[in-house]
């Protein structure tokens, strides 16, 4: 039996009497511990904590599911968003296991396969914009402040206090908060949630230490890096293709707070680390989420000294949500045989 976020969590979570419990089988998900990547960082300790595990293959189940929960509260029966792909997978999903009216507003051709696809089979409204999601989220937000329908983007507070639950179950599983988090920076709802959760989690003395944030940006789409938003972002890593992260300003504070960083990779690094996380730790991320891991890469070998360190990278969505960039990968064997048994064998050196 899997209680989910709303059960495990309720006590730490805006709940009330009135507030439905239903989940997915969303949270709980796993840490697991590197061996090759460790090594080559020079991490003491590496560990990715596996949110491609949620029920939709991506972290924002966690928040999902709160939202939707107080928008059935509040008696909603429509909920919007914006989306470059994960939420609206998440939303579609949630959306659809409560009865809610679903609308998705996307940015034309910039959504990976893979998740446009989860909403669509969902059933939820797909309504394609000629536009980027920065125009995406302004036409939800001005939808939600003119009629009675619930945003479910990161802007809803829900959504955050649903996302801190991973940073509870990191400090659950390691016995204490790591030495640093290393995490994909995209809208930038993500690292303000890990961190309100290491707080929190720190304020119930469940570890005596605090982590410091090390966000990543896209290169093409590094707002904060670069100190002003971006009118065409542009990026492999589709779900961190975000011109004006709406949560910029507590990302900077979460940086600032934990002592940590906000730096960007390119979508090269992103790519030898997605190419490197399938590869030698069997693990397949889609490209946004193995910007944590080029980041971890970056700084090991820029000469940041981690051989103390117990480290964990945030792995936010599944390979399987885009995968045009799966078969585009060169692959290491590839070759073409006749059905016969002789000829693999041959091959195969075992004749």
């Amino acid at each position: 039996m899997i209680n989910g976020v709303l059960e495990r969590y309720g006590e730490y979570l805006p709940l009330t009497e009135k507030t439905p419990i239903f989940t997915l089988g969303e949270g709980d998900t796993p840490l697991v511990k590197s061996e090759s990547i460790a090594a080559e960082a020079g991490c003491g300790e590496l560990y990715f904590k596996l949110e491609i595990c949620n029920p939709t293959g991506s972290f924002k189940d966690r928040g999902m599911v709160v939202a939707v929960a107080k928008a059935l509260e509040e008696g909603g029966d429509t909920i919007v968003c914006a989306s470059t792909g994960n939420t609206s997978a998440s939303a579609a999903a949630y959306g659809a296991r409560c009865g809610l009216n679903t609308v998705i507003v996307v940015p034309n051709k910039y959504v990976a396969r893979g998740k446009l696809a989860q909403a669509v089979t969902y059933g939820a409204r797909i309504m394609l914009i000629d536009g980027g999601f920065d125009d995406a989220l302004r036409i939800v937000r001005e939808l939600a402040a003119k009629h009675p329908v619930v945003l479910v983007n990161s802007l809803n507070p829900y959504r955050l206090q649903g996302q801190k639950t991973a940073a509870f179950e990191i400090v659950n599983d390691l016995g204490t908060a790591p030495d640093h988090l290393f995490i994909p920076v995209g809208n930038a709802g993500n690292i303000t949630a890990y961190w309100l959760g290491f707080q929190e989690a720190h304020q119930m003395e469940w570890t005596g230490t605090l982590p410091k944030m090390m966000g990543f940006e896209a290169e093409g789409a590094a707002a904060i890096v670069k100190g002003h938003p971006i009118e065409t972002p542009n990026t492999i890593a589709s779900a961190i293709r975000v011109g004006n992260p709406a949560s910029w300003t507590k990302a900077v504070r979460a940086r600032e707070e934990s002592g940590g960083a906000i730096d960007s990779v390119t979508d090269d690094e992103i790519m030898e680390a997605y190419t490197l996380m399938a590869r030698e730790e069997g693990i397949f991320c889609e490209p946004a989420s193995a910007a944590s891991v080029a980041g971890l890469l970056k700084l090991a070998r820029g000469g940041m000294r981690l051989q103390d360190s117990k480290v964990v990278c945030v792995i936010t969505g599944s390979g399987l949500k885009d995968p045009d960039t799966a078969v585009g990968v060169d692959p290491v064997f590839r070759e073409e045989f006749p059905a016969d048994t002789g000829a693999i064998e041959d091959a195969m050196g075992l004749a």
